[in-house]
């Protein structure tokens, strides 16, 4: 059963059977809801850089990530170049890493994030629109929206902070990438993490 505070996702082609995303193809659209209820659709970012991330607070490889002060740097060095970072939660209700909507600007301020907003998607349709299995979960979609790169956040799968720190990042690469006119590479990751806690 559905918690009546959270408006589901809705997908372009809702109840399909979707195949999983490929690199250099276009990225699956969808229309989500954000933490105050607000629409999101990745067609009104047409014409930006656009990260996903698939986040789980109780992940201890999602921890070390914002615990090293890596991912909200990642954050806010994509603000400043223009380019709009969305955070996804796919937990499901009761399961480890799902947020209510009041619960999103408590866990925000408590740990620094900054995305440019937050999606809610406890049914999991965003989540498996996207083959997204583990968290962190990274995909970056270009300008023409494409997806260019899908995988993990960096090199090394660690839960310490300070290797966060000295790990290869594979999205400050693949958005380097972008804005200097380069193809992205790698393009294509292994991700780590947590599993998703799909419904």
């Amino acid at each position: 059963m559905k918690t009546p505070l959270i408006l589901p996702v809705i997908l372009a082609a809702a109840g399909a059977v979707h195949a999983i995303p490929a690199v250099d193809a276009p990225a699956p659209a969808f229309v989500a809801r954000d933490a105050a209820g607000k629409t999101v659709s990745l067609a009104a970012f047409r014409g930006k850089t656009v990260v996903l991330e698939w986040t789980n607070d109780g992940c201890p490889f999602v921890g070390h990530m914002y615990n090293s002060g890596v991912m909200q740097g990642l954050q806010r060095n994509a603000a400043a170049d223009g380019v709009v970072w969305l955070t996804v939660i796919s937990s499901a209700p009761g399961k480890q890493g799902f947020l209510a909507p009041a619960q999103v600007g408590p866990w925000k301020a408590r740990v620094g994030a900054a995305p440019a907003d937050v999606l809610l998607d406890p049914g999991g349709q965003l989540g498996r629109a996207y083959d997204a299995r583990t968290t962190p979960n990274m995909v970056v979609i270009d300008r023409t929206g494409r997806m260019v790169y899908e995988g993990a956040i960096d090199d090394d799968p660690s839960t310490n902070p300070a290797d966060a720190h000295k790990a290869r990042n594979y999205v400050a690469l693949a958005l380097a990438d972008l804005r200097d006119g380069r193809p992205v590479a790698p393009a294509v990751t292994k991700s780590y993490g947590c599993s998703v806690k799909y419904p």
